[in-house]
């Protein structure tokens, strides 16, 4: 299937479903005409004695042996070489409004053209995505496409950046990282939108090349990250710390699990260190759950409690604090700190009132953090 016919499907499928959901692997059974994978040499591994390697990419750097694959499924050794398999192989491409990310701050009102392979280093039982970062790029049905054709394609559907989204970027990451370079010379911005579960030599580097990057921060519990994640909470704090001294632009997501993570306390504590290692002017977004892949024994989180963790945030000073998942809630608009005043209006994805100009408030002047143009 060629790269073109492969977006007109993708955009056909994607118009069908709700703007939440993505294009799911899963949905397609594997046909004759998909991409063989080309494997690519990986970057930060060390090798081994015996034909071994350990990945450096990420902190569970995994001890693989030969014909072995890390936990992400998507890097493998040959022979003592180590190898991504996601490389300019995407198997989700749309072109979503930048709102849906959720990016607040970030070219508001515009489109992403939003791309993913395969693959993650984390196995969260909500993942909403799961069809495809549980899967293996063997295993779903992709698109040949380079760093150089995603940059066009991008300018060529009208979107003002390049997002890797859907999965977890990092496991893409040599991927991610030339489609950041080739943006750049296209006159895009780029962004991540990831789990922060990445070693901070690497996101350092990817950083660089970065405009934006939105961190899932999923609790403020190293038991939650274990038990519902299969990962840890210290890394991600540290990757926050590094994008936020990097000076690129971080936004934060908690997605608010009834029982599991809706804890007023931790929400507390949550806010309080994002006030005091971040600073108060990143915004953070607390964002409805909804049952699905391995939780769908949960009920929807409540509004009530959504209100009662932006307010938490507000009170500890945080800023911009958001309402998310809850189209039409006034807890999706930006309010200017310190006029009070509405100065971007939302509407689930769409944006119905900006009042922003040159970064700063249209009706007090106050400083806006975020990539406006």
């Amino acid at each position: 299937m060629k790269r073109r016919e492969f977006l007109k499907i993708s955009a056909i499928c994607a118009a069908g479903a709700s703007l939440s959901s993505l294009l799911p692997s899963a949905s397609f059974p594997a046909w004759a005409g998909a991409q063989p994978i080309k494997a690519r040499e990986a970057s930060y591994y060390e090798k081994l004695a015996m034909n071994k390697v350990k990945c450096l990419l990420c902190p569970r750097e995994c001890r693989v042996g030969n014909k072995e694959r890390g936990y992400c499924g998507v890097r493998e050794n040959r022979e003592g070489t180590y190898y991504t398999l996601a490389y300019g192989n995407p198997c989700s491409v749309h072109a979503d409004p930048i709102e849906k990310k959720p990016f607040f701050h970030f070219l508001p009102g515009t489109k992403a053209f939003s791309f993913s392979t395969a693959g993650c280093n984390l196995n969260c039982r909500f993942c909403q995505n799961w069809e495809i970062s549980q899967a293996r790029p063997e295993n779903v049905q992709s698109v040949s496409m380079s760093p150089k054709e995603a940059a066009a394609e991008a300018r060529r559907s009208g979107c003002r950046s390049l997002v890797g989204t859907y999965a977890e970027p990092t496991v893409y990451y040599e991927y991610m990282l030339d489609v950041a370079k080739e943006g750049r010379k296209a006159g895009l911005k780029t962004a991540i939108v990831s789990s922060g579960f990445i070693k901070p030599e690497p996101l350092r580097e990817i950083c660089r090349h970065l405009d934006a990057v939105k961190i899932d921060l999923k609790a403020f519990d190293e038991d939650f990250y274990r038990r519902i994640c299969v990962g840890e909470l210290k890394p991600v704090l540290e990757s926050l710390e590094t994008v936020r001294k990097a000076g690129v632009h971080l936004e934060i997501v908690n997605l608010v699990i009834p029982t599991l993570n809706d804890s007023a306390v931790k929400i507390k504590e949550m806010c309080e260190w994002i006030k005091k290692h971040l600073g108060s002017e990143v915004p953070v977004h607390f964002t409805r759950f909804y049952p699905i892949y391995k939780l769908n024994n949960l009920p929807n989180t409540p509004v009530k409690t959504l209100k009662a963790a932006q307010s938490t945030a507000l009170q500890a000073g945080i800023s911009f604090a958001y309402v998310g998942n809850v189209p039409g809630d006034v807890g999706e608009n930006t309010v200017c700190p310190d006029c009070k005043k509405v100065i971007i209006e939302r509407m689930s994805y769409v944006v119905t009132k900006m009042a922003i100009k040159g970064g700063r408030c249209g009706f007090c002047g106050r400083a806006i953090p975020g990539v406006w143009s």
